[in-house]
């Protein structure tokens, strides 16, 4: 026990000394940068209020729900939400989950086989990367957003292969060239999967539906817990799909299914995201504001991700700390999170974030050394 508890000791001081030792932290009360509720759904006083008024109605729905839903966790209400979130993205079946990561994990884990490939994006969610190591196929990843680097892994490949991407990345705040890899994938007879976690609610239904390609990848996936502003994770494609993860998806199988609370704030999330259209406007307005200050390195415009590169690791943690005692979080971004040499800083924006709040974020941020 000992001999295993200094070997524990000795990896976490190594990840003090690389700035990667991760502690839980207390709410922040500064102006908020680094949260991913980009539409401000998840500390609305009408969404909370619409929201509890619903639940009232169903008191049990807040306890647990007693099993996995092949037992007796699964109700006609869950049934049918699934069912409305199918039909608001125009695709066969959606199943629900407890978070995004357990989407990932179920969808990935269990759709290949030993003769089979997956190729990553190499900035995919660790949650990708975890179920594609479940699974017995092969796994490749391609250089971030490089098409040629794809292309000649694909040619490579034997079996069936599965592309894996989101279409807006959080390590760099750019988009995923979706039109262009339905086209590469096509070509060479492989499928295509993309994560939309970050672009649901920014982009209304997701970039997918925004380009009208959702007809055109064999899954997607969604976290509830960004711009939506409530939790769950879900995974949308046809019918067959949804039958084949329910009866191999071993996350599916074996979990505990997520309450109907949980489920019912799913659908008042997207109910509400179609009555208040303003919420994504004013964001994507804070981007544009923001984006004027030129301090932006990596990032694409229209993303309510934005990051600032920093030259090394101290001038990250000095600039962070300046932030803080001005009011303000954001998050720093260290190896090998990033590739040594490209730390940087995090700003996530939101609807609410007043003009103010981004002039002082920004103004703060000239006084130090970054790479435009």
């Amino acid at each position: 026990m000992k001999v295993l508890q200094e070997v524990w000791r000795t990896k976490l001081n190594e990840r003090k000394k690389s700035y990667t030792f991760r502690r839980l932290k207390a709410e922040s009360t500064n102006i908020d940068f680094y949260s991913n509720d980009y539409l401000g759904i998840a500390k609305s006083p009408r969404f909370e209020a619409r929201l509890l008024n619903e639940l009232a109605q169903w008191p049990q729905t807040v306890t647990g729900s007693t099993g996995s839903r092949l037992i007796s966790g699964n109700t006609s209400q869950t049934e049918d939400i699934e069912s409305f979130i199918a039909l608001k993205h125009q695709v066969e079946a959606a199943l629900l989950f407890s978070s995004g990561y357990t989407a990932n994990l179920a969808l990935f884990s269990c759709l290949l086989t030993r003769n089979d490939t997956y190729i990553i994006d190499e900035f995919v969610h660790r949650s990708i990367v975890d179920g594609c190591q479940l699974s017995q196929a092969t796994k490749w990843k391609f250089r971030h957003n490089d098409l040629q680097h794809l292309e000649q892994l694909l040619s490579r490949t034997k079996g069936n292969v599965i592309v894996v991407v989101e279409s807006l990345y959080s390590v760099d705040g750019d988009f995923a060239p979706l039109g262009e890899l339905v086209n590469l994938t096509q070509r060479f007879n492989a499928e295509l999967i993309v994560d939309e976690s970050h672009s649901i609610g920014v982009f209304g239904n997701g970039i997918l539906a925004q380009k009208r390609l959702y007809n055109q990848v064999l899954a997607y996936t969604i976290s509830y817990g960004k711009a939506m502003g409530v939790h769950g994770g879900v995974v949308l494609g046809s019918s067959i799909l949804k039958t084949y993860l329910i009866n191999f998806a071993s996350p599916f199988i074996f979990a505990t299914a997520p309450p109907l609370g949980q489920v019912i704030a799913i659908k008042a999330a997207y109910c509400y995201l179609e009555n208040h259209p303003e919420l994504m406007l004013k964001l994507h307005q804070n981007i544009q504001f923001f984006r004027s200050f030129n301090i932006h390195a990596l990032s694409e415009d229209g993303s309510p991700i934005q990051l600032i590169q920093i030259p090394c690791p101290e001038s990250v943690l000095a600039l962070t700390s300046t932030l803080a005692k001005k009011g303000i979080t954001v998050y720093p971004l260290f190896s090998p999170t990033v590739p040594k040499g490209k730390e940087r800083i995090r700003v996530c924006l939101h609807s609410f974030n007043l003009q103010e709040e981004i002039t002082l974020l920004c103004n703060t941020v000239k006084n130090y050394e970054y790479i435009t």
